[in-house]
């Protein structure tokens, strides 16, 4: 099952899918643009039905085989979304909507998936039911969530479900994936400390709110270096520091900081919340300041079974001779895992080469992963639903 010469043929065709869908980046649910193109691609290649606005702007075709008699329903899923970032790459097809691009690749994991589509339509080998998924509002947004409550795999059927990703730093046409816990949850939360402003020259009249939030700060450090067994993995970052005041002879009335957490197990996802709310509240108390601690859950850890897991490697392999079948797991954090919270399935890593990475304004998807990526979606389909000749 190496990658098949339709995918050379239909390399151009597909990079300039990809090329529309950079220079024209949407973000979270507002996919109007893309997921329309989309809708239109799958309609030019006869698949069998196209279902718009699934969780809002998601885009779903179903394509059967040559033969249903297995009754097997496979889902492939691909991201649509862009990330508000300035574009710097200077490519001629770069983004035309300033502060907008496509800084994750989402444009080659549609542009594949399509590339996949219209080869799987052109041959329906596979005894059974291929449904192609287009979700929006991957960066943050949680629209695999949106698709999940919106029924998408009861009204279709899918069985197990599969998604991919590419991967700055891994050769070209390299898979990579492992089983169990791959990418890490990811919660966010603010705390906002409250106390007595005043000047600079008397503290002894205010509360030092800068002070006692500063003392969380350091405090929180300890919830993986003192809480957490140190085999496991966690990380806890507060990434933002303000106080109401900018003045530097005033001492605050009020200082907010927001974090995250991430974690590859979920047992750790509720207590570290635990431990920041007592750390924060325990640590105002003690310095006469109050305390307000604002929880938001994020993407859940994303999580191979282990048997669909095998079944990916096995069909990357047969693309790219060797597959990294044990990665190790990564600390960001990916809404595919509503996905496999419903249903059994796998999600692996592509190589993107030597480029810079994900999120950064310079990133730019390889347009030489492409068969590679197109191959192994078909691929699933082909030997998930093998047809008995």
């Amino acid at each position: 099952m190496p990658i098949r010469n339709r995918y050379a043929e239909m390399h151009s065709e597909i990079i300039e899918w990809r090329h529309d869908f950079h220079i024209h980046p949407e973000l979270l649910f507002d996919v109007h643009r893309t997921a329309a193109r989309v809708a239109e691609l799958l309609r030019s290649f006869g698949c069998d039905e196209i279902v718009e606005g699934v969780g809002r702007t998601g885009v779903v075709g179903v394509i059967k085989g040559k033969s249903c008699e297995s009754g097997k329903v496979i889902g492939l899923r691909a991201d649509m979304d862009a990330l508000p970032i300035l574009e710097m790459t200077g490519l001629d097809y770069a983004s035309q909507t300033p502060g907008k691009m496509h800084a994750c690749g989402h444009d080659g994991h549609t542009a594949m998936l399509l590339g996949a589509a219209k080869y799987l339509t052109e041959t329906r080998n596979f005894d059974g039911t291929a449904v192609v998924v287009f979700q929006p509002a991957e960066e943050g947004g949680g629209g695999g969530l949106a698709m999940c409550q919106d029924g998408l795999m009861d009204r279709f059927g899918i069985q197990e479900i599969y998604g991919m990703h590419n991967t700055p730093g891994l050769p070209v046409g390299q898979f990579a994936i492992r089983p169990g816990a791959l990418m890490a949850s990811s919660d966010e939360f603010e705390i906002v400390v409250t106390g007595k402003g005043g000047h600079a020259a008397a503290p002894h009249e205010a509360v030092d709110t800068t002070l006692v939030a500063a003392q969380i700060l350091l405090s929180l450090q300890t919830v993986v270096s003192r809480n957490v067994d140190p085999i496991k993995r966690v990380v806890l970052t507060v990434g933002t520091f303000r106080t109401d005041s900018s003045a530097s002879n005033v001492i605050a009335n009020e200082v907010r900081m927001e974090g995250t957490v991430r974690a590859l197990d979920a047992q750790y996802r509720s207590f570290a919340e635990t431990r920041i709310r007592a750390i924060s509240e325990g640590t105002a108390a003690a310095l006469g300041a109050s305390v307000e601690i604002n929880w938001t859950p994020g993407y859940p850890v994303t999580v191979n079974t282990p048997e669909h897991t095998e079944f990916a490697a096995e069909v990357a392999r047969s693309i790219a001779g060797n597959v990294d079948n044990n990665v190790d797991p990564i600390m960001p954090s990916e809404d595919f895992s509503y996905m496999l919270k419903e249903r059994p399935g796998a999600y692996i890593f592509l190589g993107n080469g030597d480029t810079a990475m994900c999120h950064h304004p310079s990133y730019n998807f390889d347009d030489e992963a492409i068969p590679f990526g197109s191959s192994w979606y078909s691929g699933m389909i082909e030997a998930r639903m093998n047809l008995a000749i």
